[in-house]
């Protein structure tokens, strides 16, 4: 089992993590999403170091169906340039990977 992967998408918000993980679980594009709130970021942005309270959302969901949480993300989030990163899953309990592959639907790459 080679096609799930871990993605991280941080939020300004409870609220806004929320929204987008119940939108991402009722599209069947992530078979789970975890929410971890408190978290602390330290970035430059716009030539300024900046320190922001965010909540941190891990998205387990299947390689094929990446186009479509991206466009999902950019469309829903309210930062201009918000993080989405994807790890891929080589290892795992293969019934958890079973169970990710039984709640996202195969879309060819």
């Amino acid at each position: 089992m080679d096609c799930c992967q871990l993605l991280l998408c941080t939020c300004p918000d409870s609220e806004v993590a929320t929204t987008l993980a119940e939108g991402l679980v009722a599209r069947k594009l992530a078979a789970c999403v975890n929410i971890l709130p408190g978290i602390q970021s330290v970035y430059v942005w716009e030539g300024k170091v900046q320190r922001d309270a965010e909540v941190l959302l891990l998205i387990k969901s299947r390689r094929t169906v990446y186009a479509q949480i991206e466009a999902f993300i950019h469309q829903q989030h309210p930062y201009d340039v918000p993080e989405l990163i994807a790890l891929d899953i080589r290892k795992g309990l293969p019934q958890y990977l079973q169970w990710i592959e039984n709640s996202v639907p195969q879309i060819s790459e």
